[in-house]
């Protein structure tokens, strides 16, 4: 459609991105049309986005001239990094610096740049609360995406810092969801203490970054953060007994005792469950549910996601 703005989307066939193309594809208004990134255009995935009516291009955030082409002649687009097919944060922030540098030489309008805080600005490499991993960062799947924001905000894109929450999906596809103890009785494991994990839908993360994009210019040059709720340990277990009809306990360890459970990453999601616990208050204040529903009147709360998602969960 003539006139009608090109969104470059990273991430299309994953739980960021392709929230944010079936939101577009859905908005009949005709403002704007997604261009969906993927390795594998001819993936089941891919397939269901082109139905929709985006526009699916072959691309990766591992070669720029691939990421120069998904650019070309776009509006603005959405950046994300995929920090668990590789676990290398300077991996990952090279692959931010790439679209940054890309999105600056196609000039585009707006981008969403997907992050997260850089903790070592509330805990150095020197406090030994935490312990340093990888030798220089205390979270780094957090820490390489808070690094890589003067990739875009120096160079003079125009750009929203867009902070996502823990994803409930986590519950189905990360290992996360209820598991029976010794006596068999169900429970989630977090090192949380009685602190509130901010969280949502992944399917809603997409919905409000095009609640930002609709929004025009109004945050562009801002950090801002989403959630669809902020519960304790004891409230996800309280809402899991009542979607399961069946008792879960919620599992309060110390990150101690989570960076030793051994899975791949327990060392990273440790330290940044204890970033969670500790700085509870200013993490929770930069994801506001309120102003998530500003952006995405539709924003699920936990209690309905369970609801709709219990059947995938898998218990045990």
């Amino acid at each position: 459609m003539a006139g009608t703005k090109i969104i470059t989307v990273f991430g299309a066939t994953g739980a960021q991105g392709g929230g944010l193309v079936r939101a577009i594809a859905r908005d009949k208004s005709g403002e704007f049309t997604a261009r969906a990134v993927t390795r594998d255009p001819k993936s089941e995935k891919a397939k269901a986005l082109a139905a929709l009516g985006a526009e699916v291009v072959a691309g990766d955030v591992d070669d720029p001239p691939s990421i120069e082409r998904a650019f070309a002649g776009a509006y603005g687009a959405y950046c994300v990094t995929f920090y668990w097919a590789h676990m290398s944060p300077e991996k990952e922030t090279g692959e931010a610096r790439a679209m940054a540098a890309a999105a600056k030489k196609a000039g585009l309008k707006h981008v969403l740049w997907s992050t997260l805080e850089d903790t070592r600005r509330w805990i150095p490499l020197t406090d030994d609360r935490m312990p340093t991993l990888l030798g220089k960062y205390k979270v780094p799947h957090y820490d390489s995406k808070g690094e890589a924001n003067a990739a875009f905000t120096d160079s003079g894109v125009p750009t929203t810092l867009f902070h996502t929450s823990f994803y409930w999906d986590n519950f189905i596809h990360f290992g996360l969801g209820p598991k029976p103890g010794p006596d068999g009785t169900l429970a989630i494991t977090f090192p949380l203490a009685d602190k509130k994990l901010p969280g949502m839908a992944a399917e809603d993360i997409g919905k409000c970054a095009y609640g930002v994009l609709k929004r025009g210019s109004e945050f562009i040059g801002k950090s801002i953060g989403v959630a669809g709720g902020h519960l304790t340990g004891a409230e996800m277990a309280a809402a899991f007994s009542k979607a399961l009809g069946k008792q879960v306990q919620y599992n309060a360890v110390t990150p101690e005792v989570y960076r030793g459970f051994g899975f791949p990453g327990a060392d990273d999601m440790g330290n940044m469950f204890q970033f969670k616990r500790d700085f509870e208050k200013e993490y929770c204040a930069a994801r506001s549910i309120d102003f998530s529903r500003s952006l995405n009147p539709e924003l699920q709360s936990f209690e309905q996601w369970l609801a709709a998602n219990v059947g995938q969960i898998p218990v045990g």
